[in-house]
């Protein structure tokens, strides 16, 4: 009798490792580099909880029980006249007038936060219209816009927030047109460069063969090509906007007392040097304002290394063992090698 062997087939390494390959989206892999930065999730939990206390501003009202206007005279300050630290009726301190600072932090986390964002999406539409349409026509319209980004990019900024100023007094709407007005040039720029460089691609040169109209070149093709730097430089432009309107606030330009802002904040530390005596005063607006910078500016540079890996720096792995032995051992082998 025979004996039948039967084989069964053998398992590569290949195809054990194509069983493995899953198939990510970009989206999956994009929040996976956001998973895996834990600067920008802290980031990302700091702008949450700051827009929570913005929006719920007036429930931090409520539970504390004081105004942000509500001048406390008798609890807030001191039988010489000056502020109260914190306590457990105002746990960050009362200003020289009595009033709560912890509430007051809040309404102006409101100003701060609305300032940025909509200064920051105003200067990145007009940003993005006229870099596009300087960067596709190109010729004598590339040459006047962008004489018109150098002309207002030489306009000193606090010259010109003063003359406005002193022509329609200060405002909330004054301060975001002056930003509005200073701040889209940067992606204007980026934006101009970056459709320069698509416009000479194949797919556009299709596109035209095909007869489509600018207008739909720019807006199908181009313009979702631009999402990774218009999502990156609008983040980017938050913080900016906010220091902007905080220097306004406290060189008197900006938002009218007694609404409360942190630039405001700090200017009433500064009269009359009250922050000499109330450190309170200068500390927690000035730590909330430099937070809040911080935490957008991680958030744009993670979104930055999240959406676009390939900018990254690939920091070189380092050999394991001690180099100079290894180096040593290196040329003794050599040294036999040529002896033989």
């Amino acid at each position: 009798m025979t004996q039948i062997n039967e084989t069964k087939p053998v398992e590569t390494n290949a195809s054990k490792a194509s069983e493995k390959v899953v198939l990510r989206s970009s989206f999956a892999l994009t929040m996976r580099r956001i998973l895996k930065d834990p600067a920008l999730l802290t980031a990302v939990v700091f702008i949450v909880i700051l827009s929570l206390i913005a929006i719920f501003s007036p429930l931090v009202a409520y539970w504390t029980g004081h105004d942000p206007n509500a001048q406390f005279r008798e609890t807030g300050m001191s039988p010489f006249g000056l502020p109260v630290g914190p306590n457990g009726e105002f746990l960050l301190g009362a200003d020289q007038l009595g009033r709560d600072v912890l509430v007051r932090l809040a309404y102006g986390a409101r100003i701060s936060l609305a300032v940025g964002v909509l200064a920051a999406f105003a200067s990145a539409v007009i940003g993005i219209t006229i870099g596009m349409i300087s960067g596709f026509f190109g010729g004598w319209v590339d040459v006047v816009l962008g004489r018109v980004m150098d002309l207002v990019m030489s306009v000193p900024f606090l010259l010109c927030a003063l003359a406005l100023v002193s022509v329609f007094g200060p405002s909330l709407t004054l301060s975001i047109g002056v930003i509005v007005f200073f701040s889209w040039t940067t992606m204007g720029r980026v934006i101009r460069a970056e459709t320069a460089s698509l416009t000479k691609r194949e797919f556009i040169e299709a596109s035209r063969s095909l007869g489509a109209s600018p207008l739909s070149i720019l807006l199908r093709d181009i313009l979702p090509n631009l999402s990774v730097p218009i999502i990156v430089y609008t983040t980017m432009m938050i913080p900016s906007s906010i220091v902007f309107e905080a220097t306004l606030s406290f060189l008197g330009l900006g938002i009218t007392p007694p609404t409360a802002s942190w630039g405001g904040m700090l200017a009433d530390a500064g009269a009359n040097s009250v922050y000499l005596v109330a450190w309170w005063l200068v500390v927690f607006p000035g730590l909330a304002l430099l937070m809040s910078t911080l935490a957008f500016n991680i958030l744009g540079d993670g979104l930055r290394d999240a959406l676009d890996p390939k900018g990254r720096r690939i920091k070189p792995r380092k050999k394991k063992g001690n180099t100079l032995f290894g180096w040593l051992a290196k040329g003794k082998a050599s040294e036999g090698g040529t002896h033989q």
